[in-house]
């Protein structure tokens, strides 16, 4: 009896554990199936993310993290961008914050200016820095969002250098990644069609951070640079998982940005080896030169609308309305610029240039005459779209007509020009009276001189189909 009880015993313990597991059973199950449908937006969303960044090579290539690290910086600018939005420019007298930005951006930005013709052979030189220097420019940002983050409570001196600072890093990262770009393309990609990817992937995370950004300054002008913080520190650990090819310099070699033998300037301790093969050619300097312009343009709306709205606002809009009427117009007139850019394919970049550089004129004389709310919003919209654009095919230019082993330095050295003609329209915005007509006047005058200057060497070049080189490994 004891016998037979003791496998009744067992048995009945055994169906007690069985009957508690059972009962556990989908609770546990039911708690899992909640935490996936919770998990699930973000996983979900991330997933197709990174599906849509790694399509058509761009994850074996390494392309595809290079667009995700884009679209962190492009975030973590934003959330900067909302922080600042009221400290900066509304927190003291007009005057007054015209006179510190001014003063500053002379003090950080300067040496900047001065410094940039060697930042392109400096990347020459060093080549093997490439990730570690756009992690270095991750780092200064996250630094100086943390110091943001204090000033912007106390309203200390700091404010200024600190937010410019943040300026100098992006452009710095701006020109390093111009440099990596090249050595990341899928064996079916274009530069203009890589590059698109890259801004489109900027753009989409810069107008995702901005509501994000906003919902974190309402509780606090500290949480947008925390987030920024955050953003940039994940930054620099993502600039170290790009692939290791992008440091290196083989079947690399220095460019020289001059149509060709006759036209290089400045002291040369020697003659530079096979200078033909080193020059970029008439079609890319011009419209090297025609890009300076309307980046000139863009650093110049930039800094003088900034104030000139916040002084005159747009008929039925607070200062604040004024600034994102134009920011977003901006904004989507980049982001059709590059959609555009994409799908013409690199067709008769010259044309296209000489032709949105012409619009964009137009459309400044127009705002220049007739000064109003919608002028000033149509401005911006087509400066960002011609930016966008002319961008796009300068780089088909340098793909078509740069021998290979000087195209990556090519790319650095031009990206170094433009963040250069930035700084100088941005000067001349904040030193400029806050006048509507006269401003888009000087606006006019930017771009006919970019303009004016290349159309004929531009056409010319089109006409001559450019110049071939043979591809170098």
């Amino acid at each position: 009896m004891a016998a037979a009880r003791s496998p009744q015993g067992a048995t009945g313990i055994g169906g007690a554990g069985a009957g508690s597991t059972g009962g556990a059973g989908p609770v546990r199950g039911a708690l899992r199936s909640v935490g996936r449908a919770l998990h699930l937006p973000f996983t979900g969303t991330a997933k197709g993310i990174r599906k849509a960044t790694h399509a058509h090579g761009a994850g074996e290539s390494g392309l595809g993290k290079l667009i995700e690290l884009h679209g962190v910086n492009g975030a973590g600018d934003m959330m900067i961008t909302v922080a600042l939005a009221s400290t900066v420019f509304f927190s003291v007298p007009t005057d007054e914050a015209r006179g510190r930005v001014a003063l500053y951006l002379a003090i950080t930005m300067a040496p900047f200016t001065l410094l940039a013709p060697v930042i392109g052979p400096l990347l020459d030189r060093l080549p093997h820095g490439r990730r570690a220097a756009m992690a270095g420019a991750f780092m200064a940002r996250a630094f100086m969002a943390l110091l943001l983050s204090g000033a912007v409570v106390t309203g200390s001196i700091e404010l200024y250098p600190a937010a410019l600072g943040v300026l100098v890093a992006s452009k710095a990262y701006g020109v390093v990644r111009s440099a990596v770009v090249p050595r990341l393309l899928p064996p079916s990609f274009s530069l203009v069609k890589a590059n698109s990817r890259v801004t489109l992937g900027g753009l989409l995370a810069t107008g995702v951070a901005a509501p994000i950004g906003a919902g974190l300054q309402a509780l606090g002008p500290r949480y947008p640079l925390y987030g920024a913080f955050l953003l940039f520190v994940a930054g620099t650990f993502l600039s170290f998982s790009l692939p290791r090819k992008v440091d290196s310099a083989k079947g690399e070699d220095k460019a020289l940005l001059a149509a060709d033998e006759q036209h290089l300037h400045g002291p040369h301790l020697k003659q530079p080896k096979r200078p033909g093969l080193r020059t970029v050619g008439t079609g890319v300097t011009h419209a090297l030169a025609a890009n300076a312009a309307l980046r000139g343009l863009s650093g110049f709306l930039i800094f003088f609308l900034a104030f000139l709205l916040r002084e005159h606002p747009l008929a039925g809009a607070s200062a604040a309305v004024s600034l994102t009427i134009v920011g977003v117009s901006a904004g989507a007139g980049n982001a059709l610029g590059t959609a555009v850019g994409a799908a013409l394919r690199s067709r008769a970049p010259e044309l296209i240039i000489v032709t949105v550089v012409a619009v964009v004129l137009a459309v400044a004389i127009t705002a220049a005459v007739f000064f109003g709310v919608i002028l000033v919003a149509v401005l911006a919209a087509f400066a960002g779209f011609a930016q966008a654009l002319s961008k796009l095919s300068l780089d088909a230019l340098i793909q078509r007509d740069v021998p290979e082993l000087v195209r990556t330095s090519a790319f650095a050295r031009s990206e170094t020009l433009l963040q250069m003609a930035w700084v100088v329209g941005g000067a001349i915005g904040i030193a400029l009276p806050l006048n509507g007509t006269l401003g888009m006047a000087v606006a006019s005058a930017i771009v006919a001189a970019g303009w004016l200057t290349t159309v004929h060497g531009l056409l010319s070049a089109a006409r001559h189909g450019g110049r071939q080189h043979a591809r170098v490994a």
